[in-house]
């Protein structure tokens, strides 16, 4: 599972290496790693201004371990959703970040999955599963 999938779009997603439960260090590298990667730019509130923080990430974040191959497959068909989600592309297939045309290759997904996904069929309640994605 580990390092299986990470997506940046308007969140942020992604899995840790087995055993590392230190969230909070390894969200505060990861942000500061990237934000120094990328150039200046974006919009910044007042607040962020004030607190000089760039305007990429979210403050918080959502720590959840992975519990089994259920909880997995929803959480990859949640991350692979979501550019359609928040209006970034049509169909899955449009998003051309994503891990979902790997996994497509390697027949996890089928190439027309999503078109038909409603959004509750996604994430953590979902009762879309394919345990497939685990070995």
């Amino acid at each position: 599972m580990a390092g299986s999938c990470f997506q940046i779009i308007c969140t942020v997603y992604g899995t840790l290496p087995t055993g590392d439960d230190d969230y909070s260090s390894r969200w505060q590298s990861i942000k500061k790693a990237f934000s120094k990667s990328i150039p200046k730019g974006e919009h910044l509130s007042p607040v962020r201004l004030r607190r000089k923080e760039r305007g990429v990430w979210q403050r918080r974040f959502w720590e959840h371990t992975i519990r089994n191959g259920s909880d997995y497959a929803r959480h990859m068909d949640y991350l692979h959703y979501n550019p359609v989600k928040h209006g970034l592309a049509e169909r899955v297939s449009d998003w051309p970040h994503s891990t979902y045309h790997r996994l497509v290759r390697e027949g996890v997904y089928s190439a027309e999955w999503g078109d038909d996904v409603m959004l509750h069929d996604v994430g953590e309640r979902a009762s879309l599963i394919r345990p497939t994605l685990l070995p």
